[in-house]
């Protein structure tokens, strides 16, 4: 069964490899980093959980029951898949009040364990985390050494950076709904979902730069009036540091290395920062959105910059009979479906994304 994901190359070739993912949630584990210390004070009564088939939103709204508080006071740094087994913080925020205790909460959800609590003094917000490790367990391998061999290419060389399925919605309903807002066909008032929708647009169009990149054999080459980011900026979902490329043969080398990145665009309503050739290239595929790229510009939607490649870090892995099991590092923003998507097919792709949040933010 095709995916709305096929719609986009593979760096590697389609893989000839069949298998199978989360066929049990521990066939799929996720544990957040958030990347600083907490004060140990303030407001705000930090938990962190580790939850197995269960969604981070209803375990937000179970624990805001527990500690006495609306929804909306509980937050997360990042949203994690249903089925897989996932640790992650959330803060509530408690002011003048002491830490509520969370035994019965933890007795009425069996698949929701308190690890850890703490105290600070900021709310997280979406996005606040450095990255989340992953391990994953691939099953049914039809060609388990195909799939070592491409482990081998991916931790020497990366996967396209895409935005993963979950991004798009069942069925890419979001770049559907996306298009018909920007045709003017209704509005859309609800906060959350005019988020869905200009998030998918933007990341709709970041995909097809890349895949066309791919297909043109120049995700790995400069282009005249590229825009080049550090190499440390590789997890960022989206930013502007940078420059602009002007002698494409010392960029080149520089790309070459790894000390800086090759991007393409988060779609804004203000001009490119690339210019001849690149932008040129950029604006062709573009424009092949007009909906797309009208609703972007009607929400003012400020542009920014998203590497092409996206490079796991910690690789591992292990092959058992028809098994490999692979552990890495993505930073926020990255996807680990991106590095799935370069191993495997699954035969008969059910339709997950009603069920799947990202694990990525």
């Amino acid at each position: 069964m095709s995916g709305i994901m096929d719609n986009f190359s593979w760096l590697y070739g389609k893989p000839s490899c069949q298998g199978r993912i989360k066929v049990e949630p521990e066939d799929f584990i996720v544990n957040e980093n958030l990347g600083f210390d907490f004060a140990g004070h303030g407001e705000h009564f930090m938990v962190k959980i580790r939850k197995t088939g269960e969604n981070t939103k209803y375990v937000v709204n179970e624990l805001a029951k527990a500690c006495g508080v609306k929804s909306r006071d509980v937050s997360w740094a990042g949203l994690k898949d249903r089925h897989a087994v996932t640790e992650q913080w959330l803060s509530v925020h408690l002011p003048g009040k002491p830490d509520p205790d969370l035994t019965q909460f933890v007795a009425e959800h069996p698949g929701v364990e308190v690890l850890e609590t703490a105290r600070h003094d900021k709310k997280l917000r979406p996005g606040d985390l450095s990255g989340n490790w992953f391990q994953l367990r691939l099953r049914d391998l039809d060609q388990p050494e195909a799939v070592l061999e491409r482990l081998r290419h991916i931790a020497a060389h990366g996967v396209p950076n895409y935005f993963g399925e979950q991004r798009f919605g069942h069925s890419g309903n979001n770049v559907v709904k996306a298009r018909a807002w920007g045709n003017d066909e209704f509005r859309v008032r609800d906060k959350s979902k005019r988020s869905f929708y200009l998030s998918a647009a933007r990341s709709w169009l970041f995909n097809m730069i890349l895949s066309a990149r791919i297909e043109q054999k120049l995700v790995h080459t400069v282009m005249a009036g590229d825009w080049l980011q550090p190499g440390s900026d590789a997890g960022l979902e989206s930013g502007m540091t940078g420059h602009l490329v002007e002698d494409v043969a010392a960029a080149q080398q520089a790309v070459d290395d790894s000390s800086w990145l090759l991007t393409a665009p988060m779609m804004g309503d203000n001009a490119l920062p690339t210019t001849g050739e690149a932008e040129a290239f950029e604006m062709a595929l573009v424009e092949q959105e007009p909906l797309l790229l009208k609703l972007i510009r009607d929400n003012r939607m400020r542009h920014e910059r998203r590497p092409l490649l996206l490079k796991p870090t910690d690789m591992a892995w292990a092959q058992e009979g028809d098994q490999v099991t692979v552990s890495f590092s993505l930073p926020a923003g990255c996807f680990a479906t991106a590095v799935v998507r370069e191993l495997m097919l699954e035969p008969e792709l059910e339709d997950k994304e009603n069920n799947n949040e990202n694990s990525d933010q």
